[in-house]
């Protein structure tokens, strides 16, 4: 039985143009670059367990699965054919297409990722794809920026769709599925596990670099340890200083406002959770320099850092994504073997424990966009737009599906020092 064709207007509902030019307006692209754009799309759709519904066609193209509705064809191949993945988003953020299971859809497309685009094309990368801009490099001046934009969006907005403990980072849980109440018995098992992974103790002086919103570093001043914590959020400054106090240990965690280049002292311990992410191709020898001239010898560090495939890192290393652009300016995910490579090469520090836990990721990342989108007339509340909504939205279904599909995961290691002779 045939498919009726449904009729799709395109999307009306407006979009910001001032906090959104590039979503508002179509970029300039060619006759023959969209239409050169919707033939590879259509191709490479059609060989995956995917379907993309076009309006005013009666037939999805695809193999079956999650559904895509494009509801303005024109505009999604024009935004593809301008500018790639990051078109593909702005599209999304603009309402030109949306799914039902939007992380099932982004999975299939996550699982494909390396084969999506031909070999002849990838070798060309360099060519086509966007390169990043220079304002996002993480410099000691541009770094701040980069991380305001980000975690400086507001403290009540994260409160919306995290647990009460205002941990940012994947959770170990028990068991799946997980619900929300079970978050913070899950953040605290990650915790404690890093702690431990960096002998924390009473008496021990810790560095925390990347503060959050200072759980991390109250639970280790529990254990008796001194905590000088370091962050460029002014914002999670504030709230991280607050916290520690409230909890009876503001005499033993200290709230810095710094870069982790401007730290002095030596530690015995230093604790880093994906904070990486954050630091930048270029910078990761000194950053990992760095910690070795913080941590006294014997000492280790505990790092949980989110990770990609080593050649996919490669290829992508240089170009700009959708998640730079919008959520993490700056940003790129390391692999386990630039950790090793540069670990090696330029430290004293050896990896002596790793352990993964993608799945757990997925399972975080699925209570915070669920908790997100039903607190949506909160996040309006607060004065974020329908556009920030489908942004924030896409973020965490992307980064859910780069987890269920092995494209994407996370560990956390043990550094160790090696005592001099």
């Amino acid at each position: 039985m045939s498919v009726p064709v449904i009729p799709q207007a395109p999307r009306t509902a407006s979009v910001d143009a001032r906090r959104w030019p590039d979503v508002a307006r179509l970029p300039k692209s060619s006759r023959l670059r969209t239409a050169a754009a919707e033939r590879f799309v259509r191709h490479a759709i059609g060989q995956l367990p995917l379907r993309v519904r076009l309006a005013g066609t009666a037939e999805p193209i695809g193999r079956g699965g999650p559904l895509m509705d494009v509801r303005d064809p024109h505009a999604f191949f024009r935004r593809i054919g301008a500018n790639g993945l990051i078109g593909f988003g702005e599209s999304y953020m603009a309402g030109e297409w949306d799914a039902h299971d939007l992380v099932g859809a982004l999975t299939v497309l996550a699982e494909h990722a390396a084969t999506l685009i031909p070999e002849r094309m990838q070798r060309l990368r360099s060519l086509w794809a966007p390169k990043q801009p220079d304002r996002h490099r993480n410099t000691a001046e541009a770094a701040r920026a980069n991380i305001s934009h980000h975690y400086d969006l507001s403290n009540e907005l994260f409160s919306l769709f995290l647990d009460d403990t205002l941990t940012y980072s994947s959770a170990i849980f028990r068991g799946f599925p997980a619900d929300h109440q079970l978050l913070p018995a899950a953040q605290h098992r990650k915790i404690d596990r890093l702690l431990d992974l960096a002998h924390v103790g009473p008496g021990t002086q810790l560095l925390e670099i990347g503060t959050g919103w200072g759980e991390l570093a109250i639970r280790a001043a529990a254990r008796g340890a001194r905590v000088l914590t370091v962050t460029l959020s002014a914002e999670q400054q504030a709230l991280a200083v607050q916290r520690a106090r409230a909890a009876g240990m503001g005499d033993r965690v200290t709230v810095l406002l710094r870069d982790y280049r401007k730290v002095l002292g030596r530690y015995d311990a230093i604790v880093s959770v994906e904070m990486i992410e954050a630091v930048g191709a270029e910078y990761w020898p000194e950053y990992f320099m760095i910690l070795d001239r913080l941590l006294a010898p014997g000492g280790r560090v505990a790092l949980q850092a989110i990770t990609m495939p080593h050649e996919r890192m490669l290829a992508s290393r240089a170009t700009h994504t959708w998640i730079q652009k919008y959520v993490f300016p700056g940003g790129l995910l390391p692999s386990t073997e630039a950790v090793q490579h540069v670990t090696d090469r330029f430290t004293g520090l050896s990896i002596t424990a790793r352990d993964t836990f993608g799945p757990h990721y997925a399972e975080t990342l699925r209570l915070w966009r669920e908790r997100f989108v039903a607190r949506a007339a909160e996040v309006d509340a607060l004065g974020f737009d329908e556009t920030f909504r489908r942004m924030w939205n896409l973020y965490l279904a992307y980064s859910e599906a780069g987890f269920r599909s092995g494209y994407l995961d996370v560990q956390q290691l043990q550094l160790t020092k090696v005592p001099t002779a």
